[in-house]
């Protein structure tokens, strides 16, 4: 096999990838399913085309229809866009074909509306350098993946998702990858992902470990909620509230009122026409219904996953990117740090448990610390808890706690900072607005030898969680065993869900 070309022969068709750093090989655009279009639009994924000549993978493929991030994120969330028909497409990132090694396959985030598998952030070349087969996927977002009207069809992305780690499990072995050893990961959207797949009857048996960073179980919607943003979608689109009429319109159109509908319900939703939703903000989310019957905490809670491995956590300060970023987190006063804690079910006295903790932070930086733990941190350990009361596969929870304000400009360990660790990237300039830019070589180390570990044996290096010690890696630029840090803001949640 040329180095220079190589060539896999997949199910579908011969491709032909090439070389990147270190020696690994890369394979881009690889399809797993067919074209999204026409009268395969807002249907489940079909079988990919197959093909007798060799295709050429050595560029990434189309990406799927998609808007924007808002102007305050875009100057830090890298995004990628890339115009063609295939953008139901795979990339692999292999040290050797001949090999049979384990395999890490990563679901993106982009809060089901943006993203792809080709962020650069999200180069699978050191994981591959390091003996870890790495997959990107795309799959589809916002209303092509995620619309709902009670006719039938539902949760279209997760199915795009599944169909991608079949075609992991029927083609890996081809690029030295071991199908009997998948560990699927993702971070936000892509951790909600991923623990709803843990939940899912036709997920099962194609994975055996999963990863799940700043996403769990406590965002999906109820069939009700989605219909209404599936009948709000169509009002504001002027047609009815069918999958023909609104398949009918232009993707560039449903996008933009997609992206328009999740403004509206994340500026201020009402709880009496939203419910969950003006809490959730995610009107295009994982939908109860026959794909997912039972709600994934539930699920897992009845032992779905209890043959699974899973490392779950979340960054210290996850939600000052939502308010740093916009630049609003200086304008919180007391009062609305009380209005919004009273939203999330906290009280007077909760809030002062964490002013307490913090006698130095600002209304919003407190805000931030309790928007963090509702959203992100204690979703995570309910998981955890649960998986823990089954008895079965062990679980481990990590904190990735190695930034200060100063490192980039306020976000500090916001949402997603540790992505670039993870996947020891974080000297490409596009990580540049997420880590600023000198970030800790001993650092990125750490937590990409975490994420290694845990890939090839099934352990990141410290206890797994019970309900004794409730043990939590601490990522920084070593790892610290600590166990139930934060113990009383945690249990100011017992009992909200």
């Amino acid at each position: 096999m040329s180095t220079a070309s190589p060539t896999v022969t997949t199910t579908s068709g011969p491709v032909a990838g090439k070389t990147v750093d270190d020696g690994v090989l890369r394979f881009a655009g690889i399809p797993y399913a067919a074209a999204p279009f026409d009268e395969n639009r807002m249907q489940p994924p079909q079988p990919a085309p197959t093909w007798d000549d060799v295709r050429d993978a050595t560029e990434f493929g189309a990406t799927v229809p998609k808007g924007d991030y808002p102007p305050a994120y875009a100057r830090i969330l890298h995004e990628v866009t890339i115009p063609g028909d295939d953008c139901l497409n795979v990339n692999v990132w292999t040290p050797d074909t001949s090999a049979s090694l384990p395999v890490l396959v990563w679901i993106h985030g982009g809060s089901f509306m943006n993203g792809s598998g080709s962020v650069s952030e999200y180069d699978g070349t050191a994981f591959a350098r390091d003996g870890v087969v790495t997959v990107t996927i795309n799959y589809r977002l916002a209303a092509e993946g995620f619309l709902y009207l009670d006719d039938g069809i539902a949760n279209i992305g997760l199915q795009d998702q599944i169909a991608a780690l079949r075609w992991v499990r029927d083609n890996i072995a081809a690029f030295g990858g071991d199908p009997a050893r998948v560990t699927v990961a993702g971070e936000s959207a892509g951790a909600m992902s991923v623990s709803t797949l843990l939940a899912m009857p036709a997920a099962k048996g194609l994975f055996t470990q999963a990863i799940t960073q700043s996403g769990a179980t406590a965002h999906t919607l109820s069939p009700e909620t989605a219909t209404a943003v599936g009948r709000r979608l169509a009002e504001t689109l002027g047609v009815d509230p069918t999958r023909a009429a609104i398949t009918a319109l232009p993707i560039e159109q449903v996008s933009k009122a997609a992206a328009d509908l999740v403004t509206e319900v994340q500026s201020g939703g009402d709880p009496a026409k939203w419910g969950s939703l003006a809490l959730s903000l995610l009107p295009f989310a994982p939908v109860i219904d026959e794909t997912l019957p039972v709600d994934p905490l539930d699920a897992i809670s009845d032992g779905a996953s209890d043959d699974i491995r899973v490392l779950t956590g979340t960054t210290r300060d996850e939600a000052r990117l939502f308010l740093v970023a916009p630049g609003v987190i200086e304008y919180i006063d007391d009062a609305g740090l009380m209005a919004s804690a009273g939203a999330y079910g906290l009280s007077e006295d909760g809030v002062n448990v964490y002013r307490a903790n913090r006698p130095d932070a600002s209304p919003g930086d407190v805000m931030a610390a309790l928007v963090t733990d509702w959203f992100f941190a204690i979703p995570a350990t309910r998981v955890a808890e649960a998986r823990v009361n089954r008895g079965q596969a062990p679980t481990w929870i990590y904190r990735f706690d190695q930034l200060t304000p100063d490192d980039n400009a306020g976000l500090a360990n916001a949402h997603a900072t540790e992505i670039p660790f993870v996947f020891d990237t974080a000297h490409f300039p596009t990580s540049t607005g997420l880590v600023g830019p000198n970030p800790s070589r001993a650092a990125v180390d750490t937590a990409h030898r975490v994420w290694v570990d845990f890939v090839t044996t099934g352990d990141p290096g410290w206890p797994a969680y019970d309900l004794t010690d409730r043990t939590v890696g601490l990522l920084t630029e070593t790892v610290t065993a600590a166990n139930d840090p934060n113990s009383g803001e945690r249990q100011l949640w017992d009992g909200i869900r």
